[in-house]
């Protein structure tokens, strides 16, 4: 069913340009679920952990994408959300936070494969939160990274292994990622960009 989404490259107001509409999200997150089985000889060992906010809405439908090709891979095991917030370098920069919740599934991190799934990946702060945030909770065999979007303007030595839009912006655009589950459609919006 449509929600209304303009189509990608089309403008939704004097601020914003629509770059990938709801085919293009699902799409990407398609191809980084079989990306994630073909790179992990299957998912029996992959634990999706979604940062919140965007990133779990994200790792559960990853979860789904990865059920569907293995049938046989269990829901509770497979996903869980890690926050970040006590662990950021740059809370004295950013306004204050309410600190989520973190929930590890059953198996524990152990000898898994972590994938962090997150929304954007842009100055790598949020995922050397996260790497600080998993030591803390176990010892994964592999930690692993999916983004919705790499934006680029990396502060730190960090790289995505799954990425659905690479998507080159200046440092005076915003990327805005809708979601479904919380803002009741899907949308990777630029803000900000000059035409």
């Amino acid at each position: 069913m449509s929600t209304g989404t303009p189509a990608p490259g089309t403008s939704v107001d004097d601020d914003a340009n629509v770059v990938l509409g709801a085919p293009e999200i699902n799409r990407a997150l398609t191809r980084i679920a079989h990306e994630i089985l073909e790179r992990n000889k299957g998912g029996s060992d992959v634990v999706l952990l979604g940062i919140p906010t965007r990133g779990l809405p994200l790792a559960r439908r990853l979860a789904e994408r990865l059920i569907a090709v293995e049938p046989g891979l269990d829901p509770a095991l497979l996903v869980g959300s890690l926050d970040v917030t006590m662990y950021r370098d740059d809370l004295a920069h950013h306004p204050t936070r309410t600190i989520g919740a973190t929930d590890i599934p059953g198996g524990g991190l152990d000898g898994k494969v972590v994938v962090l799934v997150d929304d954007v990946l842009y100055s790598g702060r949020t995922i050397r939160a996260a790497l600080d945030a998993i030591s803390d909770l176990g010892r994964p065999r592999a930690v692993q990274l999916a983004a919705l979007v790499d934006r680029g303007h990396r502060e730190l030595p960090i790289r995505a292994d799954y990425v659905g839009k690479n998507l080159p912006t200046s440092t005076s655009e915003r990327v805005r990622v809708l979601l479904e589950e919380s803002d009741g459609r899907d949308a990777v919006l630029i803000e900000g960009r000059t035409r």
